[in-house]
């Protein structure tokens, strides 16, 4: 069984091994060999009496040819101890080989997510006439494209494009194979639950042979709230810019609303997810300076309103109404507070010692576990009431996975806060989980259909 120091050096080394797959000056072949010499380092000084820590540290220090992304390194992780050893120069370059080039492949696949989103006029299908196709099939306009930009930012190997290539084309079959009612509810919950279930091979190709370690998906789920945090500032940028195209245009007497309409919106939003990612993986450095910051900012107002929300429960008797829209709303409200704890374990240094916010953590973790019991209960009564249907069955289970995951969570912070745990077993757990959002959602596009009729 591995020892607290085993597993603090193994993370030490994800994260070293992390940072040079993200950066294009070290291809991805070189990395394992890179990551055996480190080792072989490490073994060394550690067989002559050192620490784990420490010769991590120094076996940093020592590798020679890494030296600009060593001082890089230390940079990005300017909270780490090993800064004071690797990072001699404030004004060391590190190489920018390739920027310019995936620069423009970034554009070009946002300029391709922006006119696929248009493909289907051909057909003589629009956005505003052909709704319900096009929020059954938005995945497949724009996470393709992000899945082939990571697959060559990475250099992903064949084993990981051919499943992530079937995964698309299967979940693009479910999505429009079944013949639904118009405006029925399984629809609607297949629009909804398509690309929860194509982001996680978003991810695969994201993270390619790294998807086994809990670093690599870990580092997914860091990318995926850096993203959201990038593409609502697109999206805000976006809508200024609109409203000045607007005016000026109105000036000369143009209307401009069914091009903003039909192009500007649907083309920006589907090429921002492109961009997004772009600036996530080249300016990483300023972002991990501004999500810690959003998460520290929103988990106590958040932690707050859940205990303000309980306490009128009790005061007031008053329960849930489980109509369609509340649940949607409430369950939004869980999935945010999940994502602000996922986002805080993946942002925060494993290592570091525990501090207020970890105690403020648990508060919203059990907070938000009696909300989702509260929410269950409203659930199960109603369908006991007035039977099953789609929307209720798919809120009961989305409510039950969530209430594991938070419940089990609850645990092991409660285990590291007392000493009986390391910060490594809640990682785990996030990580670990992922697929079982994937694979609830899957069900749903593909179960959920027949055995309601397609109501």
């Amino acid at each position: 069984m591995p020892t607290p120091q085993t597993e603090q050096l193994e993370e030490q080394i994800n994260q070293w091994r992390n940072f040079l797959q993200r950066h294009q000056v070290i291809q991805a072949t070189d990395v394992a060999e890179l990551e055996d010499h480190l080792r072989e380092h490490i073994t060394g000084l550690t067989d002559a009496g050192l620490a784990a820590d420490e010769a991590f540290l120094i076996a940093v220090k020592r590798m020679g040819n890494l030296d600009a992304l060593s001082k890089e390194f230390a940079r990005e992780h300017s909270d780490r101890l090993w800064k004071q050893l690797v990072l001699t120069s404030p004004d060391a370059e590190h190489s920018k080989r390739g920027s310019r080039r995936e620069t423009a492949v970034a554009f070009g696949l946002a300029i391709v997510a922006g006119l696929l989103v248009k493909l289907p006029t051909i057909f003589g299908l629009d956005i505003e006439h052909d709704e319900s196709f096009y929020m059954r099939n938005i995945s497949f306009f724009v996470l393709p494209i992000l899945a082939a930009y990571f697959i060559w930012k990475r250099g992903v190997s064949r084993q990981t494009i051919i499943p992530a290539a079937i995964g698309f084309v299967i979940g693009a079959i479910g999505a429009n194979a079944y013949p639904f009612l118009a405006g029925g509810s399984t629809e609607a919950l297949t629009s909804l639950h398509v690309p929860i279930a194509m982001w996680l091979i978003v991810g695969l190709a994201y993270a390619g042979k790294r998807w086994r370690d809990v670093a690599g998906r870990m580092d997914f789920i860091r990318y995926t709230g850096e993203l959201l945090i990038y593409y609502v500032l697109i999206a805000l940028g976006g809508g200024v810019l609109t409203g000045f195209l607007f005016a000026i245009f109105q000036s000369i007497g143009f209307n401009v609303e069914p091009i903003v309409g039909t192009w500007i919106i649907p083309c920006g939003a589907a090429g921002a997810v492109i961009i997004g990612s772009w600036l996530v993986e080249a300016k990483q450095s300023v972002i991990e300076n501004m999500a810690p910051v959003l998460t520290r900012l929103f988990t106590p107002l958040f932690a707050i309103v859940l205990v303000v929300f309980l306490v009128t429960i009790v005061v007031s008797g008053h329960g849930i109404d489980v109509d369609r829209n509340i649940l949607i709303a409430f369950d939004l409200l869980l999935v945010v507070v999940l994502g602000l704890l996922v986002y805080s374990i993946s942002a925060r240094a494993p290592l570091a010692p525990r501090n207020a916010f970890d105690v403020l953590q648990v508060v919203l973790l059990v907070s938000a576990l009696l909300a989702d019991a509260v929410a269950l209960w409203a659930i199960a009564s109603r369908i006991s009431e007035f039977g099953f249907s789609p929307n209720r069955v798919a809120a009961l289970g989305e409510n039950f996975i969530l209430l594991v995951n938070l419940a089990w969570s609850t645990v092991l912070y409660v285990r590291f806060l007392r000493g009986r745990g390391t910060f490594a077993h809640i990682e785990r757990w996030q990580t670990n989980y992922i697929p079982v959002y994937a694979a609830w959602a899957s069900l749903v596009i593909f179960l959920f259909p027949p055995l309601f009729g397609f109501k």
